[in-house]
């Protein structure tokens, strides 16, 4: 099954690639090195890998993957996941691979901490 990514930049310099399709084994290798060169292009910016496109991962393909995240962030790159579906979620699991280290930017930035100032401190929110 193919692979496609798109690579975008937004306006601080951060780069997110949108995966699309499948991982398997014969994709897996040449992601890792586009990955390691765009790291290497790249060193300050936050690269977030977005999986909700992502359809089916190859037991082999997700070893390789696993290995190419632990390598990059041995390296002191900033890798982060975005939409990481719960199937993938256990899959990492079977490789000892904590995809919450990664994912933790998703659930820092809740929207919904400050919602008692907003809505809860309020008189007569509602009437009967």
């Amino acid at each position: 099954m193919a692979m496609k990514a798109q690579i975008r930049t937004d306006s601080q310099g951060n780069i997110t690639v949108h995966m699309n399709g499948g991982l398997d084994y014969e994709n897996s290798m040449p992601l890792r090195i586009e990955l390691q060169e765009l790291t290497k292009q790249n060193p300050a910016s936050t690269i977030t890998l977005d999986m909700h496109s992502l359809d089916f991962v190859g037991s082999s393909g997700i070893g390789i993957f696993v290995e190419t995240l632990q390598i990059l962030n041995k390296n002191k790159a900033q890798i982060k996941l975005s939409n990481v579906k719960t199937e993938f979620l256990k899959v990492f699991k079977l490789y000892n691979f904590d995809a919450f280290q990664l994912m933790e930017a998703e659930f820092d930035s809740d929207e919904t901490e400050n919602l008692n100032q907003k809505f809860g401190n309020r008189k007569n929110t509602f009437q009967n």
